[in-house]
């Protein structure tokens, strides 16, 4: 079968035929097409408006439809040019000229050029653009240090910080640097995250809701065609019904595997992909009402809880105990000083005691499955043991994920008292900077969903994304880690190893540390 000239009402009896085939009642009964992937995706995507999403379950599509100015080289985080063929940096480091790539046009059809640039960073950071608003929670903080973006012409763009910016072009290869199509925002309006057009290797062709999204080659792309005529992401939620699944053969690739499932994908029948990168899985504590507006009764959750016990048992050896908010995947960035916070269900009481904080009752926001959340139902109902063992009463409540994102992302002020939460970043600013300081509270358009704030904090993370010299931030980085362990807005769990099964007839497939899933080099057999 030719998937190049299928129609859009193909596509759709496409995937149609292959959710209806993927209905078993005994193994090995499902065939994917030939020349197609098919994703097993851990949940519906919210939007495929890449300023509008921040989770990792969206940015595994986004990257096959979109390119940056820059990009990610392969199994590192170094960047490398992609839309912008070079970049000149001032000598004080806040203006950034990039020379953009001859001949790219966005799959609609219109030409990718300077104000094709201008147009996306204007949308992202100017609260007058017409199309600025894209939600409650777009990632434009990674671009807060940008002054002003001009067309210099047609293929020059010259960006101006209103200070050094070390994090910038890291930044820039993240999905939130991701260019769309201004026409197809201007035609689409709101609805343009159902209907994108970027200028990456395959092209939107259908959505089908709480079915599948389809992309399909993009013919002629710049960097050279992808091997797959097409690709299909299935949100399947529940991971146990992606093993079976996967298994069955109604899917090629499956992203996070449960660590209990790995040793069924141990044949010949599958790879099983693995690869480290910068993740932290940890719990948000409400610091601002409630139990753990104390810090004595946070450090006392970070003693009660069993870590050790969650990566070896619960996640069969697939991650490590954290010791901060810093992954050790940063090493340059990482304080080996810290010590993971020990399991010492005594010295957990004694703090709940000097608290008086005997006996509270928490609730506690869990998930049925998101962007690196490690089995987190397990999870979530190990660490509720764990805490009532030292005389807190736990009410877990579990929300899908995008429905926990809208919980926990505008704060848990008078909601629940802990929360579930993973990130994988791409630099030692993201994550802190985003989610630990007191101007990311969600009322100021951050992730500090638990309301901690620490002046000193505040000016080390600020100090740090303005200095030019690594050395220097690295000493910043490892200050605020220190001080961040001590004060404990967190349950510092786990650093993941994230993972992936394929198919023996899926070629060419690798886990990048970035965590985004790259399909453009990807073949079936």
């Amino acid at each position: 079968m030719s998937f190049t000239t299928l129609s859009r009402r193909g596509f759709g009896l496409l995937t149609a035929a292959l959710l209806a085939t993927s209905a078993l009642t005994a193994p090995a009964l499902a065939e994917t097409p030939p020349g197609v992937l098919v994703v097993g995706q851990i949940a519906e995507p919210q939007s495929l408006d890449p300023h509008a999403v921040t989770a990792v379950n969206d940015f595994r599509i986004l990257m096959n439809v979109y390119d940056g100015l820059v990009r990610y080289r392969p199994g590192t985080l170094e960047v490398e040019p992609a839309l912008a063929t070079a970049w000149e940096i001032s000598e004080d480091g806040t203006v950034y000229t990039f020379t953009l790539r001859e001949g790219v046009t966005f799959h609609d059809g219109s030409a990718f050029d300077a104000e094709a640039v201008v147009f996306n960073f204007d949308r992202m950071l100017k609260d007058d653009h017409p199309y600025h608003d894209t939600g409650p929670f777009p990632l434009s903080f990674f671009f807060s240090a940008v002054k002003s973006v001009e067309a210099v012409d047609a293929k020059t763009v010259t960006f101006t910080l209103n200070e050094p910016y070390a994090p910038f072009l890291s930044n820039l290869a993240y999905p939130t640097g991701l260019i769309v199509s201004p026409a197809a925002v201007q035609a689409h309006g709101k609805e343009f995250g159902r209907h994108p057009s970027g200028t990456g290797p395959f092209k939107f062709a259908e959505w089908r809701a709480n079915e599948a999204v389809v992309v399909e080659k993009n013919p002629g792309y710049w960097d050279g065609e992808a091997a797959l005529q097409a690709v299909i992401y299935r949100p399947i939620t529940d991971a146990n019904t992606r093993v079976a699944e996967m298994l069955a053969g109604g899917i090629d690739l499956m992203v996070e595997v449960p660590p209990t499932a790995l040793s069924q994908f141990r044949g010949d029948a599958f790879k099983v992909a693995e690869q480290a990168g910068p993740h932290l899985w940890f719990l948000i504590l409400n610091a601002k009402d409630g139990p753990f507006a104390d810090k004595r009764v946070r450090q006392a959750a970070n003693y009660a809880i069993n870590k050790e016990a969650l990566v070896n048992d619960v996640l069969e050896g697939t991650a490590a105990v954290a010791a901060g908010p810093t992954p050790p995947a940063f090493a340059w960035a990482y304080n080996e000083a810290l010590s993971p916070y020990p399991y010492d269900p005594e010295k957990a009481r004694a703090l709940l005691a000097e608290a008086g904080a005997e006996g509270a009752e928490l609730t506690f926001y869990v998930t049925e499955g998101g962007s690196g959340m490690l089995d987190p139902v397990a999870m979530g109902t190990a660490i509720q043991a764990d805490l009532a063992a030292v005389g807190l009463t736990v009410k877990i409540e579990t929300y899908e994920w995008n429905t926990f994102l809208g919980k926990v992302n505008p704060g848990l002020e008078g909601k629940a008292d802990m929360a579930e939460m993973a990130w994988m970043t791409n630099d030692p600013d993201t994550l802190p900077f985003l989610a630990l300081r007191t101007d990311a509270w969600p009322d100021k358009g951050g992730f500090n969903s638990g309301y901690y704030s620490n002046p000193k904090v505040d000016e080390l993370l600020e100090a740090a994304r303005v200095s030019t010299d690594q050395s220097e931030r690295a000493r910043l980085y490892k200050e605020m880690q220190e001080i961040v362990h001590d004060d404990a807005p967190w349950v510092f769990v786990a650093n993941w190893k994230q993972n992936a099964v394929t198919s023996a007839a899926v070629q060419g497939f690798a886990l990048e540390p970035s965590f985004f899933l790259l399909l453009k080099n990807v073949s079936k057999d």
